[in-house]
């Protein structure tokens, strides 16, 4: 698939029973699985990895693809950080 090419593969985790599994969210058929000792063990991993950070987009940003984006919440934080409590309304 030509989004998986450009923009890398979009995985999302599941256990099942002891087993860990993958597979590309736009169907691409990418995907696998690894079990694990325990039922337990494989969920945490699946909660753990199945998650989408959207709202922290561009504070752990790579440096090359996603810079501006990084630079532009950087300036943000800089300025929130200047303004004294005095100058709210």
């Amino acid at each position: 698939m030509f989004g998986c090419r450009v923009l890398g593969h979009r995985y999302r985790f599941r256990a099942v029973e002891r087993e860990l599994r993958w597979q590309c969210e736009r169907g691409c058929g990418a995907g696998g699985s690894k079990s694990y000792e325990t039922a337990e063990r494989a969920e945490r991993y699946a909660a753990a990895l199945d998650r989408e950070d959207r709202a922290a987009l561009g504070e752990r940003a790579p440096l090359i693809g996603l810079l501006p984006l990084r630079l532009w919440r950087s300036m943000g934080r800089k300025g929130q950080g200047s303004r004294s409590p005095s100058s709210r309304s």
